[in-house]
């Protein structure tokens, strides 16, 4: 199998894996918003939002960690694997021990009941324990097993969605609480979200827990610091960018008056998600394309096959940019059903194009990931972050979701550019710059074109979409025809 087919199928079959939970919660959208109010799908958004930030403090850039140390040479496998597992473990039960204890203090400081702290708990531990088993998947080259607990996850995640929310009603106890005899007590239909996902998470866990036998507990404290030396710049990182996608729901509640701070997040957080089908091919490739940069790393012409595939990521990202623009109207409807949600449709131009600038990011980061400088890649999330955070606190007083917006799209951007530059410098890759730009360019102007000037008129957008297509064709048809003979 070419190098190229082989990346495509793991990328694909990761892809699917990755894709399907987040299509999840694009499903799931038009019936949380035929459900809820936009106030409590705030709610919602804003407790997602400290589980992601969640989510990268226990997995604490052990993850990359595991990639980079296993390839290394004179390191054993068995030792990464056994050390980085007995790692997790220990602190996700310590932080489930901890954080219970405080359960109090942290809901009245952030602002949620006390059971919501419980149920985003049990979430984030049951992911934590599940990292390892589905790193060490990826690792040996078993992505058909990693997709296949993947959808698993989703479909069980799916299932009790719809019983609580379309089964439920249909029996005479509406109330979850009576119906399992009192074992559960819901207050809130927005309740149900989070008692689907920890049984999903639950069940996934039990999935994976055979792995645990597999690679079985042992702990090198020498190795073990050489692995968090080298995670502790990802895991800043990891911070920086939990900030960048999430914080933005938090600080409009924060920034906001209470009367309409939730209701403000409810209707941003649903039109957010149709910028996820950038997010997917984004995060689709990442975990395709990471594993294959450590891997070819010494190849001869590794430079020139990132640079390839970093011209063509962005070229699918620019279709998929057009692509929601045009029909964007088609998607509403489709996925947010309750008309309320409409009136920030203003900012999925901005979602689109900051989750292309991440993806491009992501793609330019091979420069200081191969070279073990992944304390560039800390340097640059955060001022990411702190981009985020100052355009937020600037404009969402004034502009409110549209700053939010406004503001992603600054912190990826940025990100994306200064990383390039850097990369320049420590490892030179002979990026297409000019044609990628000019990719990037004229989508931007199509895109605004369809959706700002003409108001999403259906048959001109198409028309732009075809435009650049062709363009894209007839440009690139020499080296497709190329790469598909190799």
């Amino acid at each position: 199998m070419s190098l190229y087919r082989k990346l495509f199928q793991q990328t694909f079959i990761y892809g699917l894996a990755t894709v399907l939970p987040r299509a999840l919660a694009i499903v799931l959208v038009p019936l949380y918003t035929s459900v809820l109010d936009p106030s409590s799908f705030g709610v919602y958004a804003t407790l997602m939002a400290y589980i992601i930030l969640g989510n990268v403090l226990l997995s604490y850039g052990m993850e990359t960690a595991f990639f980079r140390f296993i390839n290394k040479e004179g390191i054993k496998k068995s030792l990464v694997q056994s050390t980085a597992l007995t790692s997790i473990t220990f602190t996700s039960l310590a932080v489930l021990v901890i954080v219970y204890l405080l359960k109090g203090h942290i809901a009245s400081l952030i602002g949620f009941e006390e059971r919501y702290v419980v149920w985003a708990l049990q979430i984030l531990i049951l992911d934590a324990l599940v990292i390892i088993p589905f790193v060490w998947y990826r690792a040996n080259e078993k992505p058909l097993k990693y997709a296949l607990i993947k959808i698993l996850n989703v479909c069980i995640n799916l299932g009790f969605n719809l019983f609580f929310f379309l089964g439920l009603p249909e029996l005479d106890s509406g109330n979850l609480d009576s119906f399992l005899g009192g074992t559960l007590q819901v207050e809130a239909p927005v309740d149900y979200i989070f008692i689907a996902n920890i049984i999903a998470s639950g069940a996934t866990l039990l999935m994976v827990l055979p792995l645990y036998f597999k690679i079985k507990f042992k702990f090198d404290f020498t190795l073990w610091k050489q692995m968090m030396r080298y995670a502790y710049p990802v895991l800043i990182a990891g911070i920086a960018f939990s900030i960048n996608e999430a914080f933005d729901k938090i600080l409009l509640d924060y920034l906001l008056p209470d009367d309409i701070a939730e209701t403000e997040v409810g209707v941003y957080a649903a039109c957010y998600k149709l910028g996820v089908f950038m997010t997917l091919f984004a995060t689709a490739f990442r975990l395709g394309i990471e594993p294959f940069f450590f891997n070819h790393a010494k190849e001869e012409n590794a430079k020139e096959t990132y640079a390839l595939i970093t011209k063509y990521f962005t070229i699918f990202g620019c279709v998929i940019f057009l692509t929601v623009m045009v029909y964007v109207d088609f998607f509403k409807e489709l996925l947010i059903r309750d008309e309320a949600y409409w009136v920030a449709l203003w900012v999925v131009p901005f979602i689109l194009l900051a989750n292309l600038c991440l993806g491009v990011y992501h793609n330019l980061s091979v420069w200081y990931k191969v070279t073990d400088r992944t304390k560039y890649g800390a340097y640059i999330s955060v001022l990411g972050a702190i981009i985020t955070i100052t355009v937020n606190f600037a404009l969402i007083p004034e502009l409110k979701y549209k700053g939010a917006a406004i503001a992603t799209l600054a912190a990826y951007g940025s990100m994306m550019i200064v990383s390039y530059f850097l990369g320049r410098k420590y490892y030179r890759v002979p990026y297409e710059v000019k044609k990628i730009g000019a990719y990037l360019l004229v989508a931007i102007s199509f895109g605004v074109t369809s959706f700002y000037i003409f108001d999403r008129n259906l048959l001109i957008g198409s028309a732009l979409l075809l435009v650049f297509l062709l363009g894209v064709f007839f440009m690139e048809k020499k080296e497709l025809k190329r790469m598909i003979k190799r």
